[in-house]
């Protein structure tokens, strides 16, 4: 999808030698802005450290304190050391997803490469700590209990593996990429109050995508960490 309203549109001549699409150039742009953007409000937030924190410092801690806390309670108290992972996954997708209701501004979780990206980094990272957890009795995850099904379950569990990066990257591609065309439309019929709906719906939308594929994360990783049965 390309979208014509953009502020940074020009980026789209600047990368095309390169060989990549319009659509791309703008997600491969607005991804480097988040991630600026981001690393100057860690900057802003631990600037100044107190030990009553106060404004950007407050809202972060706010922010950071939420996630841990539903880490913990997803995963225990041995989930702790994935907390950068999901935290980073986390706070990237949300402003991915709610960038895109400032006019002018794309959101890169509306192209699948973002998407795509994501999911294997939760598909890589769950395999990782897998075996580092058991070894080469990670293999016991998909063998199933019963050993002569075994032969047939170690591919039906593969192929249900590998279909965890298809959901994670369609699942969060689909509703952003459909809510933005709904709003491209609607802007292009009429700019003016009428897709005001639609954007309060997309603030709904871009938390609840966000807190899906980090809850999934989450559960991946759990079942790579538990004993196979």
């Amino acid at each position: 999808m390309v979208h014509p309203y953009l502020f940074l549109h020009f980026f789209r001549e600047i990368l095309a030698p390169l060989g990549i699409s319009e659509a791309g150039a703008d997600a491969v742009v607005y991804t480097w802005l988040i991630i600026i953007a981001l690393i100057l409000v860690s900057l802003a937030a631990t600037k100044r450290m107190a030990a009553v924190p106060s404004g950007m410092q407050n809202f972060m801690e706010v922010v950071i304190g939420g996630i841990e806390n539903m880490l913990v309670e997803t995963m225990g108290e041995h989930g702790r050391p994935f907390f950068p992972l999901i935290a980073t996954l986390a706070i990237f997708i949300l402003v991915s997803n709610l960038i895109g209701l400032v006019p002018g501004f794309f959101p890169p979780t509306a192209n699948i490469n973002t998407t795509a990206a994501c999911a294997v980094v939760v598909f890589v990272m769950t395999h990782v700590v897998g075996v580092k957890e058991h070894g080469f009795g990670y293999i016991k995850h998909f063998l199933g209990p019963i050993m002569w099904l075994a032969p047939m379950m170690f591919f039906i569990e593969v192929i249900g593996h590998f279909s965890r990066v298809i959901s994670l990257t369609l699942r969060l591609f689909g509703n952003m990429n459909g809510h933005e065309l709904v709003l491209i439309i609607f802007f292009g019929l009429a700019p003016f109050l009428v897709p005001l709906p639609m954007m309060l719906m997309g603030v709904l939308v871009s938390f609840i995508q966000a807190f899906v594929f980090m809850l999934l994360a989450m559960i991946y990783i759990q079942g790579s960490l538990e004993h196979a049965h």
